[in-house]
């Protein structure tokens, strides 16, 4: 736990990823070291195919490396099984990704009271109105994600990344299907709840006007990190 203690959320040592293809191995990401401090902002940064997704899978606990350590809120997620891993993003991880991720049988309402209802929050429904109301969608509590724009569904997600008052939350291109107004509209909703909750916030992301949001970047070139700032 030194490192959470010491204000370091997530670090990386070491950290490969290699997959088989039908041309052989492939190696995704290749000895990366990193270190995300409590309350940063960090954009991962890079061209298409650079890693960054799988970078930020890695950290959240989504996927296993294939060599390093990976430690996530004091806690060696390289050391751990599924079950374990779930565990951890349970208690302390939010996500946003491109593809909204909604359950489609359920209404956003819904959508936000599940994370607060498997975690046996006292008041899920009241919590999950209040997100809604706090990302304008209080009008559309009872609307499936089918009825809602891109836009609606990006913000119904983001009021569930954050319903669980995540330590640190990871956003994989929150943008990447919105059209550009659309899109600086949730961004701003993305760091504007950012800054009132005090997460963590490891962003990828290709736009560089939202990268410059972020105090630091991390840049990420065929699996390695080039430079970081």
């Amino acid at each position: 736990m030194s490192d959470h203690l010491n204000g370091v959320i997530v670090s990386a040592a070491n950290l490969s990823k290699r997959v088989a293809t039908a041309e052989g191995t492939l190696d995704i990401l290749s000895s990366v070291h990193l270190e995300i401090k409590t309350g940063e902002r960090v954009a991962i940064i890079g061209v298409s195919g650079s890693g960054k997704s799988t970078l930020l899978g890695l950290l959240a606990g989504l996927d296993s490396p294939t060599h390093g350590e990976i430690t996530l809120a004091g806690e060696r997620l390289d050391q751990l099984d599924e079950d374990g891993r779930a565990r951890v993003r349970a208690g302390c991880v939010g996500f946003v990704f491109q593809s909204f991720q909604l359950l489609p049988g359920l209404t956003a309402l819904e959508n936000v009271m599940l994370p607060l209802e498997l975690a046996g929050a006292a008041a899920p429904e009241h919590d999950a109105r209040e997100l809604l109301a706090r990302v304008g969608l209080g009008a559309r509590l009872l609307h499936y994600p089918r009825q809602l724009s891109g836009g609606e569904q990006q913000r119904v997600a983001i009021a569930r990344a954050f319903a669980m008052k995540p330590a640190i939350l990871f956003a994989d291109e929150p943008t990447g299907n919105l059209d550009s107004a659309t899109g600086t509209r949730v961004i701003d909703l993305l760091f504007d709840l950012n800054k009132e909750r005090r997460t963590t916030l490891v962003l990828v992301t290709h736009d560089e006007h939202i990268a410059a949001r972020c105090e630091r970047h991390i840049y990420l070139d065929a699996g390695r990190i080039v430079e970081g700032r």
